[in-house]
C-alpha cells in the first residue's frame, strides 16, 4: 500500500520541477524548420517571423532549410524532434493537403504536430501568355472549358502552392489541362511571357512585378478582398466563389509540446507579427499578417482541420498522389 501511494504521489510531486523547466523555455537556441529552398517565399517569411520571435524569447530563433518530397521531410523531421517547443515548423497549405496527396506519411498532419499560430495569408493569381484570348474572369474560365488539355498549365511540383492551385482551377472548370514542371516559379513565368505555357495560377508575391508591367495577362487574385498594389478583381466578387485559396503559412511544434511552452511561442509568434520591419517586408511580398486572433494554437488547430477536409475531395478527384 505504502509503495503504491508513493508512486502515486510522483507525478504530482513531478510537477513544481516540471513547470519550472516550463517556466524557464527557452533556455537555447529555437530551431524554425522550413521545407523549402533559401531564398523563396517560405524562406523569407521564416527569417522575418524568426526575427521578431528572438527579441520576444530573449534566445536566438534561427531558421534550417530541409527541402524534399513537397515539405514531407522537414515535417516528419520536425513530428519526431523532442517535444520541448525548440523544434519549429513553419509550413503553407501544402501542410494541409498533403494529408491526403501523401499516401505513406510518417506521421498524421493533425495529431503529430502541435498548431501554434498561422502567420500570412498570400493571395495565388490566376495568369496566361500575353495574348490569351479571353479579357474577363468569366472568358478565361469559358477558355479553358472549352479547350480542356490543349492548353498547357505550369506548376513546380507536386504539393507546392501553384500545383495546388491549379487543382482548384481545374476543379472549378471541370476540365483537364496539360501540366508542365518547371524548377521554380521564375522559369515558369519565363516560359509564359515568352507564350511557350499558356495558364499559371501562382503566389502573389512571385507574380505581381509582372503584372503590374503588363508582361503577363491577369485574371484575379484568389481571396476574397483585394489585394493592396494589385488592380485585379477578386474570383468571388468576379463570380467565382470556389476559387478561393490563400497561400497561408503557419508555425508547429512537435504534438507533447507542452501547453505553456505551446502558449509563449505563441505569444512570441504575436508579438513578431507587431514588427513594423516585418509588416513592411511583408506588404512588398504582397502578403498580409493575420490578426492577433487567428495566431492561435486553438484557432490554427481548427483551421488546420477545416483545411484538410477542403483539400480532400479536390486532390481525389484530379486522382493526383504520391507513394
Amino acid at each position: 500500500m505504502q509503495r503504491r501511494s508513493l508512486l502515486a504521489a510522483l507525478p504530482a510531486a513531478l510537477l513544481p520541477a516540471m513547470a519550472q523547466a516550463q517556466a524557464g523555455f527557452p533556455d537555447h537556441a529555437v530551431t524554425i524548420t522550413v521545407p523549402f529552398a533559401a531564398g523563396g517565399p517560405t524562406d523569407v517569411i521564416a527569417r522575418l517571423v524568426a526575427e521578431g520571435m528572438s527579441k520576444d524569447l530573449g534566445q536566438p530563433v534561427v531558421v534550417e532549410n530541409v527541402t524534399g518530397a513537397g515539405g514531407t521531410i522537414a515535417a516528419g523531421r520536425v513530428a519526431a524532434a523532442r517535444p520541448d517547443g525548440h523544434s519549429l515548423l513553419i509550413h503553407h497549405v501544402g501542410h494541409a493537403s498533403s494529408a491526403t496527396l501523401y499516401r505513406n506519411l510518417p506521421y498524421n498532419v493533425e495529431t503529430s504536430f502541435a498548431p501554434l499560430g498561422l502567420v500570412s495569408d498570400a493571395a495565388m493569381t490566376l495568369i496566361a501568355r500575353p495574348d490569351f484570348p479571353a479579357t474577363d474572369l468569366a472568358g478565361f474560365m469559358a477558355e479553358i472549358r472549352k479547350q480542356g488539355d490543349k492548353l498547357n498549365l505550369a506548376h513546380s511540383g507536386l504539393g507546392g502552392a501553384n500545383h495546388l492551385c491549379g487543382m482548384v482551377l481545374q476543379h472549378a472548370a471541370q476540365a483537364s489541362l496539360t501540366g508542365v514542371v518547371f524548377r521554380g516559379s521564375a522559369p515558369a513565368i519565363t516560359d509564359l511571357m515568352a507564350g511557350r505555357i499558356d495558364v499559371f495560377c501562382d503566389q502573389a508575391t512571385n507574380t505581381a512585378p509582372f503584372i503590374r508591367e503588363g508582361r503577363v495577362k491577369a485574371y484575379a487574385v484568389t481571396l476574397p478582398q483585394r489585394v493592396p498594389g494589385l488592380d485585379l478583381p477578386t474570383t468571388t466578387g468576379a463570380g467565382q466563389p470556389s476559387l478561393v485559396m490563400s497561400t497561408w503559412h503557419g508555425l508547429y511544434a512537435p504534438k507533447d509540446t507542452p501547453p505553456a511552452v505551446q502558449e509563449r511561442l505563441a505569444r512570441a509568434i504575436r508579438a513578431a507579427l507587431k514588427e513594423e520591419r516585418l509588416r513592411q517586408r511583408f506588404a512588398e511580398l504582397v502578403t498580409a499578417t493575420v490578426d492577433d486572433d487567428r495566431a492561435t494554437p486553438a484557432f490554427h488547430r481548427r483551421f488546420l482541420a477545416e483545411e484538410v477536409a477542403r483539400w480532400r475531395p479536390i486532390i481525389q478527384a484530379a486522382g493526383q498522389f504520391a507513394d
